[in-house]
């Protein structure tokens, strides 16, 4: 048996459950200090390192009696994040083991803060520990770390999903969710269901299998010159058609890419008109916040008209290397968006939605001086 000094994210109990497996009243805590070591965040990630500082204490939870099980979790759940354990003593004169960050994987800041970070990150890191323990026994701490940052995607997907807005009127039954079962993970993940689920009629339904396509959340954006009278899409070549046989297999479409962690559905908009496209925006106009293909898939879509500047120049072909991507960009007249929506031509759902919504509210934006359509959400 062992005993675990823990200074950072573990100090936060669900989440030491999560990583154990096991209840908090089944663990021996009490709250320590180590001398001469501070708790400081790291610049890489919502998370703290210690380091030796003469004078400093860094408060923390003892966790006593750990067996070769939990001490195996905890090695594969902080393996992932570049931590060893070495050997310390307390304040309180008990020895115990720390996790230390590998020397030169972490970039140094201010002190961390427990407090902050559980109102900012702990629903976040719980739902990622959650999927990160469920590949103990299964995949190799380097494997997982390679997933982490979809991982992490994926978590904040969840996040934003208790903050959804939609769903007023609709049947408010009960869901039995008795097995789930990755049976993929890479980028993306599939998970299979057996779950029951309560009928409109009041009955329960038999154990039903369903398969689910496991994706993060994204934000999309088609920019528009109220002025101009214009719009930009960019195009480049999509797996969905490919996989289905199109003769179509470079599409036009919003700018569009997923919302990282810690990032607002906005943020990730403004951030990804200017990786894609080169462009700047000016104010973001809410169209929908909606769901793929709510059937098979968790994707899950912030979809805006984005009001910008868009000169002649403004197109040309960019994206970032480090994701391979290979965009162009076209202006075009509203007339003409419309028409190729009007004969088909969009193969875009977003891209349709978009346009249908700014037909709506074209006449109010183009009337509307800039400076007084702020970004809506």
């Amino acid at each position: 048996m062992k005993n675990l000094f823990f200074y950072g994210t573990l100090r936060h109990i669900p989440l030491l459950e999560i990583v154990l497996g096991r209840p908090a009243a089944d663990i021996a805590l009490t709250p320590q200090g180590l001398a001469d070591h501070a708790a400081l965040a790291v610049a890489e990630g919502p998370f703290p390192c210690v380091v030796e500082q003469p004078g400093a204490v860094t408060q923390g939870l003892l966790v006593e009696g750990l067996s070769d099980t939990d001490i195996a979790r905890l090695d594969f759940y902080e393996g992932s994040f570049a931590y060893d354990l070495r050997d310390v003593t307390l304040q309180g004169g008990q020895r115990a083991q720390v996790y230390f960050p590998t020397p030169g994987v972490w970039t140094t800041a201010a002190p961390w803060d427990l407090a902050e970070w559980e109102k900012d990150w702990a629903a976040l890191s719980c739902f990622a520990a959650r999927e990160v323990m469920d590949y103990f026994g299964k995949y190799s701490v380097t494997q997982v770390g390679r997933m982490f940052p979809m991982i992490r995607t994926r978590a904040a997907a969840m996040v934003n999903a208790a903050q959804s807005r939609h769903g007023a009127g609709t049947f408010d039954g009960t869901v039995d969710v008795q097995r789930i079962d990755r049976v993929y993970t890479n980028f993306f993940a599939l998970n299979e269901y057996q779950l029951r689920h309560e009928r409109f009629d009041g009955t329960m339904t038999q154990v039903l299998e369903r398969a689910v396509f496991v994706a993060s959340d994204a934000a999309l954006v088609l920019p528009y010159d109220p002025q101009r009278d214009c719009v930009m899409l960019v195009e480049q070549l999509r797996m969905g058609p490919i996989a289905r046989g199109d003769t179509a297999v470079w599409q036009f479409e919003p700018i569009a890419g997923r919302v990282d962690p810690g990032e607002t559905p906005q943020e990730a908009a403004h951030r990804e008109a200017a990786e894609e496209a080169g462009i700047t925006l000016n104010s973001l106009e809410l169209v929908a916040e909606v769901y793929a293909s709510p059937g098979d898939s968790t994707e899950f879509f912030y979809i805006y008209v984005g009001l910008a500047d868009l000169p002649d120049k403004s197109t040309g072909v960019s994206g970032l290397d480090t994701e391979d991507e290979d965009i162009r960009s076209h202006l075009m007249s509203f007339e003409d968006l419309m028409a190729m929506v009007d004969t088909q031509q969009a193969a875009n759902a977003p891209l349709v939605i978009a346009a249908y919504w700014l037909a709506r509210h074209r006449d109010r934006l183009r009337l509307a001086p800039p400076e007084a359509t702020p970004d809506v959400t």
